[in-house]
């Protein structure tokens, strides 16, 4: 971790700060360890951080011109964090400012736009999204974008759209990553297909270990080596441990139900999950649980081909293990005492991610 950047995939702080109408820094001194959330400065040190995605998430439900506004907000959000305190965050446009900004010993910040809905279905937005700062985009969230496919919403394009291949062709020619996480696996396979540069899952794990639609199939990783693409392994319990992953199904139907019932966004919607969780505790996963699913990702798809993307600040309950961001060596340990050589150990902490942008970098050149 002291020569190779820990390169996080996935980290929801400006959306935290959203949420907690805290988005000056003014009112949330991250300097200062924080009494909620999983990230601040004294933590991002102590878990060695070298590389950092910060998403800069827009819920789904905000749509057309509002979602494009939104998002233009939480890069602002990233980009005042990077200039409040220089002396411990830099923005990384390429793979060479990375590496740089590690060796000076500060945490190399890019970003990372969660959901193509963000776009409002427009290349013109997208190509100008790139120039202020966003290094990749997630084809769709939690619903299907009007050219793409969710993993979590009924199948309605069959995967990607004429609109969505263009997408991914002007993502490629402009040196962003094709972000497959969220997306269903027949858009993950389309991608594939007509992607021209590495692909990322910025925070996905493995389904064969458990089995919830967030997470990559075993014929898609088989696909990585030739694509180059890794899928950066996320702590989300209900994606690492079956139990909270049937749990996590249960609750998702409870929550449609209450969706039929008062309608979408309905403000009772909330507490009555929150009743609903008292009685239906969720179930706890562990740090061996994101060790089994690197360790399928390697076997399946190879050493090259498997990152880490934490989901911290994103989701709201964590791994035995995993806290927060400070415990991102506790993993590394762990790896290394279940035989994980250090080349192995270098790669999957950012030999990889810098591998894939320096392959989107060569791509967009040409």
């Amino acid at each position: 971790m002291a020569v190779t950047p820990l390169f996080d995939g996935h980290n929801d702080l400006p959306w935290r700060l959203r949420k907690g109408n805290a988005l000056h820094f003014e009112k949330v001194d991250i300097r200062k360890r924080t009494k909620d959330g999983h990230t601040d400065i004294p933590r991002l040190r102590a878990g060695r951080v070298g590389a950092q995605f910060w998403s800069v998430y827009v819920p789904v439900d905000e749509k057309g011109d509002t979602a494009v506004r939104l998002t233009m907000e939480q890069i602002d959000v990233v980009h005042r964090m990077i200039d409040r305190f220089p002396d411990v965050f830099a923005y990384a446009k390429t793979s060479a400012d990375v590496e740089r900004i590690f060796a000076s010993g500060r945490i190399a910040s890019l970003i990372g736009m969660e959901g193509g809905h963000c776009i409002n279905s427009s290349l013109g937005a997208l190509r100008m999204f790139k120039r202020m700062g966003a290094h990749y985009m997630t084809l769709a969230h939690s619903s299907n974008t009007p050219w793409a496919d969710s993993a979590t919403d009924a199948r309605q394009h069959a995967g990607l759209t004429e609109l969505g291949r263009q997408v991914v062709s002007v993502m490629n020619n402009v040196g962003m990553l094709v972000d497959l996480s969220h997306v269903s696996v027949e858009t993950m396979h389309q991608a594939l297909d007509i992607v021209e540069a590495p692909v990322i899952f910025s925070h996905s794990s493995a389904r064969a270990v458990t089995d919830h639609p967030r997470n990559v199939p075993d014929d898609v990783l088989r696909r990585l080596p030739k694509n180059g693409g890794v899928v950066m392994v996320t702590f989300v319990p209900r994606y690492i441990s079956r139990r909270a992953g049937d749990w996590g199904v249960r609750e998702h139907v409870y929550r449609l139900e209450l969706q039929k019932k008062w309608g979408r966004g309905d403000p009772r919607i909330p507490n009555a999950l929150r009743v609903w969780t008292v009685k239906n505790p969720e179930p706890t996963a562990t740090l061996d649980d994101a060790v089994a699913h690197i360790e399928h990702v390697r076997k399946v798809a190879g050493i090259d081909h498997v990152g880490i993307g934490s989901d911290f600040d994103g989701i709201s309950s964590v791994p035995v293990g995993l806290e927060d961001v400070s415990k991102f060596p506790d993993l590394i340990a762990a790896l290394l005492e279940r035989g994980f050589s250090d080349m192995e150990v270098r790669k999957l902490l950012g030999i990889n991610l810098l591998r894939v942008m320096r392959g989107a970098e060569a791509r967009a050149t040409r």
